[in-house]
């Protein structure tokens, strides 16, 4: 019992789970009054929107609706071009001691796997800095380059693509150099839930991809569990939480960004 409470009860007092609560008690202490009746049906609409958003539920299912669009293959050629979009990485700035990961430091880790284990020849490395972010230091690239080198990869085997902003750049960029050197098949890794619009663009640049996604949310057996949970865990599931909400977010960005490239002719 501890052990649940201990889990249920701080996400009453997060902000967003004392929000929700809050915008509840205000509809139950304003439910006999009259005026301004318009604006409760704005104030529902605020706690259906966090329910429905920030519960367990809703952003597993979107998530697994995307990730699960591109499976890992089971064989992959050997000595192939794969091209890795940055994403994952945080530039050295102090306090930093070296270049970080994040959440989607999947991707450098599984291309480093790649080499080690003979399917990558080469790795094309793709990512720059928007101009009026003045946050980074390095680019993407050029920190996915050290890191793949403290891991064992050789810098020969690295080629640098740091002039792309976003995805379609880092298609239209990748490209060029892809066909100045006379490749025409790649292997593309990224997040799992990227991996539709990234196909997508590198297909459109036409280049043949096998798809080898990695950063997986959502898993066969966190799947499976979602849809048996024990009381403590649907009661836990269901207040909204931020992490939740986030998730969504991520979600809903690759959904809105695969249909604005869509109707800008870049898919």
């Amino acid at each position: 019992m501890f052990v649940f409470l201990s889990k249920f009860l701080p996400l009453w007092f997060y902000p967003l789970g004392l929000v929700w609560l809050l915008l509840i008690a205000y509809l139950i202490l304003t439910r006999k009054q009259t005026e301004d009746r318009k604006w409760r049906w704005v104030v529902i609409l605020v706690v259906v929107i966090i329910f429905v958003g920030g519960n367990r539920w809703v952003p597993a299912i979107l998530a697994r609706s995307l990730e699960w669009r591109y499976l890992p293959p089971e064989n992959l050629p050997k000595e192939s071009m794969v091209v890795l979009l940055g994403g994952g990485t945080e530039s050295q700035q102090y306090p930093r001691q070296m270049t970080e990961t994040n959440g989607a430091g999947d991707r450098v880790l599984y291309a480093a796997r790649l080499y080690q284990t003979g399917i990558a020849g080469q790795i094309l490395l793709s990512g720059g800095n928007i101009e009026w972010s003045g946050s980074r230091t390095t680019t993407p690239a050029q920190d996915m380059a050290e890191l793949l080198l403290m891991m064992g990869v050789p810098g020969n085997v690295l080629i640098l693509q740091d002039q792309s902003r976003n995805t379609a750049e880092d298609a239209q960029y990748s490209a060029e150099i892809l066909k100045e050197r006379g490749v025409e098949e790649i292997i593309l890794v990224t997040s799992a839930s990227h991996m539709l619009r990234s196909v997508a663009l590198f297909e459109k640049q036409g280049l043949k991809v096998i798809p080898a996604p990695t950063d997986y949310s959502i898993t066969y057996n966190q799947w499976n569990a979602l849809w048996k949970p024990s009381v403590q865990d649907l009661l836990v599931g269901l207040v909204p939480n931020a992490g939740n909400l986030s998730d969504l977010n991520y979600v809903l960005k690759e959904y809105l960004g695969f249909v604005v490239y869509r109707v800008r002719g870049w898919l």
